[in-house]
């Protein structure tokens, strides 16, 4: 369970390959797509080697194409 006084912080995440680990405790991380906060308990999409979270499987997409250009 969460401290309250970290309820509304923004953790810090490494972003590993098949997990992350947790750098700074907080209750979500921001899509690095479209600044939406997503809850830890509902992060699915990240990149481990641009070290970012999405919201959904169209941001990672969006991300990932415009990394290749």
């Amino acid at each position: 369970m969460l401290n309250f006084t970290q309820a509304n912080r923004e953790a810090k995440l490494s972003y590993g390959s098949s997990d992350y680990l947790i750098l700074e405790s907080g209750s979500y991380v921001l899509c690095a797509v479209t600044e939406t906060r997503i809850s830890l308990e509902e992060l699915k999409y990240w990149s481990e080697d641009l070290q970012e979270a999405y919201v959904d499987a169209v941001a990672s997409l969006k991300r990932w194409q415009e990394s290749q250009s």
